[in-house]
């Protein structure tokens, strides 16, 4: 290695100083390691997508190789949180899709500037040596209003944002924020802050039992008007609909009933969460797949609440004890994605993909292919 190479900052006119200097320093020698050779069959697939789709349809895959079922004529970004492969890349890249890395830090670990840029440094060399388009900043941490970590996150998000903009073209970096603004889970974030300062917000929408504070009973994954109070809430703030994509949940949740009344009411226990009393960690979540199967095996069939939106069913487990699973079908999401086209929203995306059964079993390739279809809305389907 040469001197030159020991010190590269001599290929700038001056040597870099402060916080921005620090991170363009950590790039550049990052940088010096990561490898040239592109993975894919064709070197421009290695080349990072730059188009910005008027719909996004934003994928959350957790690994494996059920990808290569998808429905790629919908998919426009696809966050890896699996194990990196470089096959789904090149695929994605010939679909005009993106893939960006998952990316979480531990908040008190980057209060510190310099401690801010390292990280940042690190993510945007590991995209440039993976050939990615991006990072989806998923942090789910507690935070106060007035702690140093409101801030700094803020500034995590809006510095992130201007370094992968800066070294990857058409890159693009999302975060991801609960159902609703009003500090969930003791989540205080400056929610316009971080809307200004990335691409687009993620709102899951799901998992919206996280706090009980009324009656301990089971309810919804995503009850449509608490969901989409939640989005009316974000748009109050101020925060353009265009800077919003509605997540919706493939999974559910399969609670054990303390009682199961004779109108549905199951009664469960008390698990406290984040200072409420009870809370969804009292059941299990439970892919879409394994809901499809063992529906028709209930005691009660597929139900419909009128007040939630949402489908569930009852079951009794061998050990002769009931069961009450709530989750989202075409008929739920359909429900919310009329909510997208009504309110200009930016797209649709799932937590997660793999949920879905993709054996190509005749009765499962229609529920897999029916849960894909019902993501865009009515009048942007082809």
């Amino acid at each position: 290695m040469s001197r030159l190479q020991l010190r590269p900052w001599r290929l700038l006119s001056s040597p870099p100083r402060g916080i921005r200097g620090l991170a363009l320093l950590a790039l550049m020698a990052l940088s010096l390691a990561a490898g040239t050779d592109c993975p894919c069959p064709e070197p421009e697939l290695c080349r990072p997508i730059r188009h910005h789709p008027d719909f996004e349809v934003f994928v959350f895959d957790v690994g494996q190789k059920t990808w290569k079922s998808y429905d790629w004529s919908q998919i426009t970004t696809v966050a890896t949180f699996g194990k990196y492969d470089s096959e789904l890349m090149c695929y994605a890249h010939s679909k005009g899709a993106r893939v960006v890395l998952k990316g979480d830090v531990s908040l008190k670990d980057i209060i510190d500037p310099a401690s801010r840029a390292s990280w940042i440094a690190q993510k945007v060399n590991l995209a440039k040596t993976q050939y990615m388009d991006g990072i989806n900043i998923d942090i789910e941490q507690e935070v106060n209003c007035l702690s140093p970590e409101y801030d700094a996150l803020t500034a995590l998000v809006k510095e992130t944002t201007d370094t992968f903009h800066r070294e990857i073209e058409g890159s693009q970096v999302t975060f991801d924020v609960a159902w609703s603004p009003k500090n969930i889970d003791r989540r205080c974030y400056n929610y316009t802050g971080i809307a200004d300062a990335c691409d687009f917000l993620f709102v899951m929408s799901y998992d919206e039992q996280s706090q009980i504070w009324s009656e301990c009973i089971a309810a919804a994954n995503a009850p449509y008007n608490q969901t989409l109070t939640g989005y009316n809430d974000y748009i109050k703030m101020s925060i353009n609909p265009k800077k919003l994509v509605i997540g919706v949940p493939w999974y559910g949740y399969d609670y054990t009933c303390l009682n199961l009344s004779e109108d549905h009411v199951c009664t469960i226990a008390k698990v406290p969460f984040r200072g409420a009393p009870c809370s969804d960690a009292a059941g299990r979540q439970v892919p879409y797949k394994m809901i499809m199967k063992q529906i028709n095996s209930s005691i009660s069939g597929n139900q419909w609440d009128k007040d939630q939106q949402a489908p569930y069913y009852n079951y009794k487990d061998p050990a002769g004890h009931f069961h009450q699973v709530w989750y989202d079908n075409p008929q739920s999401i359909s429900l919310k994605a009329t909510y997208i086209q009504n309110y200009g929203l930016r797209g649709i995306g799932m937590w997660n993909a793999n949920c879905l059964d993709y054996s190509g079993d005749a009765v499962a390739k229609q529920q897999t292919e029916e849960m894909w279809e019902v993501l865009k809305p009515k009048l942007l389907q082809r």
